[in-house]
């Protein structure tokens, strides 16, 4: 018959203090979070601020794409509210969130 205590004897930790492993294993896991941060976040925290200069820089007249692939020019701005008037044809106004404004058409 097996016996199962030989096998959990042998998995103990020895007695001499610190597991020697400790230490690989947090260099491991901060190997994988920088390269998690430079290769996912980063990216993105560049992308988001660079679509609200984008945003921000946005005047009457522009052409611009929005998320939805709509291709407009912008009617009216408002600087206190988070939306514009956005000419998708002639005499067709909508209003759209600034958020959802992709891309600035030149």
């Amino acid at each position: 018959m097996f016996s199962l205590v030989p096998d959990l004897y042998a998995m103990a930790p020895k007695e001499g203090g610190k597991d020697p492993g400790m230490m690989g294993q947090l260099v491991l896991f901060g190997s994988i979070f920088l390269i998690f941060f430079f290769l996912v976040v980063r990216p993105q925290q560049k992308k988001a601020k660079a679509q609200a200069q984008m945003i921000d820089s946005l005047e009457v007249g522009d052409e611009v794409v929005t998320a939805a692939g709509i291709y407009g020019k912008i009617k009216k701005k408002y600087d206190d509210k988070d939306f514009v008037e956005l000419e998708i044809a002639h005499n067709t106004v909508i209003k759209i969130k600034k958020d959802q404004l992709t891309a600035l058409v030149k």
